[in-house]
């Protein structure tokens, strides 16, 4: 589309938001965009209309049909009321369950979204304030409800908000709900089309009850209370970083039986400006730079820390020089998954009826640890509605160990179905507690993993290509990869190429052409080379990114073996890079 044709159509988008059925304050706003001699704003805001992503809609604030706020939000929670009501017409009562988070607006989308389900007939359980994701999506399944809203940007900068829609099972929704959902929200042409006015009779607050239930059930999935008693007192320091966590972790972890939480009381206090950090992600160290300064003055052996929404966790543990040091989402799956396959076994819970998941982008010595075990592994795609689909197939037919994914989301119960950062925080100080109980730390812990089952480092590189003109780079950036397939990365030959987005995977060991078996397509091109070598290449489904994956392998026989090891890895991903041109 031309500049001029994109810029018409545009203003012309722009000037139905100028009717009554927008509020004054929105008015004077897209007004205020279209009086502006500069239009990238205004291009920005309504070039596009917010669309559901791997982790639903995800915006920064702001007017506009590409920016998320009570109109964007009205219209998709419409949408979903329209097809809820389609697809659950047999029933006498729709219940949906609708959490919040921390952010500027959360709470105020929140109680918009209530308004709008109620003026629809539907029955809707509002928590009184902010709470983690997986509580909602445990609330869906406890409550018995059709669907449920959780209103997050998860660990996007403070400008984003988000808007997650889940199912029935307590899932992010996938086909054929996603894209029915977004049919009906696509239907939704103006805010005339939307009904805010609710229905106080039909929304129920809800909040300790459900907080219980959910802390009880938690503790059920405790392996190791022995252990946790001997060693109730270790120090752990947490910090929510100014989310939802603050409500249930320090709570789980006191009802798994530590007594010595440690707190960051800055960042306890609940904020959508994370006045702390630059960005409340805590993949980045800057964001647990704090919770580390803290457990140094108090020498303490574990640092926590959960993003916005309470279903991702990060940690810092010491390693062999007493130094701080932060684990990555692949450390932290390789910790759960060897501890709840371990002591699966120890306790005579294996039968050859147990699973594990973990997504493709993930590291490879999760199957290995599974396979040696006798325990089944799926590979899915990013995202943890996947992972939560494959619990669904398999529910009553096999049992659920644990999945988790690269990006810091684990899931350790199955009684959720997204990623949990409360009971991820109190299985790892368990962890921590069993580990301790061997006379070894966490960090040792890890090392000993490496050796009995191959040493792995895995390293992610965002490029960030920001609006309009980032999201035709990225697409050119895919195409190239596709039409110009690597027969080579730093020095190893390609032995196979996966493209998810034809489902064919190029064996370069036949010459031949094998079909993925995959549920449905994704923008995903994967390389493995013949030392074991793996990278990953996809766009981002909620930032404007496009990520690499890269893993390397190497066999050692002793943790002295890792250093070198580590050393000869970071020169493997640099010849990566050079490889892949970034």
């Amino acid at each position: 589309m031309e500049n001029n044709e994109l810029l018409a159509m545009v203003r012309s988008k722009a000037q139905g938001w100028l009717s009554d059925s927008y509020d004054a304050e929105t008015r004077a706003k897209v007004q205020e965009l279209l009086n502006n001699e500069d239009p990238t704003e205004l291009i920005e805001s309504f070039y596009k209309d917010l669309e559901f992503g791997t982790g639903g809609l995800r915006g920064i604030m702001g007017v506009g049909s590409n920016r998320m706020n009570i109109y964007t939000v009205g219209a998709a929670t419409q949408g979903l009321s329209n097809y809820l009501k389609k697809e659950f017409d047999n029933l006498e009562q729709i219940k949906v369950v609708i959490g919040h988070d921390c952010r500027n607006n959360s709470r105020k989308f929140a109680e918009v979204s209530a308004d709008i389900f109620s003026a629809n007939g539907i029955k809707v359980y509002i928590f009184e304030s902010l709470r983690p994701t997986p509580e909602m999506s445990y609330a869906i399944r406890k409550l018995g409800c059709q669907s449920g809203i959780i209103l997050t940007a998860s660990h996007n900068p403070k400008e984003y908000n988000g808007y997650k829609a889940y199912w029935s099972d307590g899932a992010q929704m996938i086909a054929p709900h996603d894209k029915n959902t977004i049919a009906e929200v696509n239907k939704i042409r103006s805010a005339s089309d939307v009904k805010f006015q609710g229905n106080p009779a039909l929304i129920e607050t809800i909040g300790e009850e459900i907080d219980k239930q959910y802390i009880d059930d938690l503790t059920k999935i405790s392996l190791s209370p022995e252990a946790i008693a001997r060693h109730h007192d270790m120090k752990i320091v947490y910090t929510p970083i100014h989310g939802t966590g603050v409500k249930l972790v320090p709570r789980a972890l006191a009802a798994f039986g530590f007594t010595n939480i440690i707190h960051v009381p800055e960042q306890d206090v609940v904020s959508g400006d994370f006045p702390t950090v630059v960005s409340p992600n805590p993949e980045e160290p800057a964001a647990l730079s704090m919770a580390v300064e803290k457990a140094k003055e108090t020498d303490a052996e574990l640092v926590m820390a959960s993003d916005p929404d309470g279903d991702r966790m990060g940690c810092a543990v010491k390693n062999d020089k007493g130094e701080w040091v932060l684990l990555n989402g692949n450390q932290n799956a390789l910790l759960f998954t060897y501890y709840l396959i371990t002591r699966w076994k120890e306790l005579g819970k294996l039968d050859g009826k147990e699973y594990i998941v973990k997504t493709i982008v993930t590291t490879e010595t999760l199957r290995t640890i599974a396979e040696r075990n006798g325990v089944e592994i799926y590979d899915v795609y990013t995202g943890f509605k996947w992972i939560a689909n494959v619990m669904r197939e398999n529910e009553g037919k096999k049992l659920y160990i644990g999945g988790g994914e690269e990006s810091y989301g684990f899931l350790c119960e199955d009684f959720v179905r997204d990623k949990d950062a409360v009971s991820a925080c109190a299985m790892l100080a368990e962890i921590a507690a069993w580990a301790k109980d061997q006379g070894i730390s966490l960090y040792e812990l890890l090392q000993k993993i490496y050796v009995e089952y191959g040493f792995s480092k895995e390293k992610g590189i965002s490029l960030v290509k920001k609006g309009k003109s980032g999201a035709e780079e990225i697409e050119a950036m895919m195409k190239n990869y596709r039409e110009n397939p690597l027969t080579e990365i730093a020095g190893s030959k390609v032995t196979y190429m996966y493209d998810y987005a034809t489902l064919k995977c190029k064996d370069y060991l036949e010459n031949e052409i094998i079909t993925i078996d995959m549920p449905t397509t994704s923008n995903v091109i994967q390389y493995f080379t013949e030392d074991k070598t793996k990278i990953s290449i996809r766009p981002s489904g909620t930032e404007p990114k496009i990520k690499f994956y890269c893993e390397v392998h190497t066999s050692i026989k002793s943790a002295d073996e890792i250093p070198a090891a580590e050393e000869a890895a970071n020169k493997k991903i640099e010849a990566i890079k050079a490889s892949l041109g970034i």
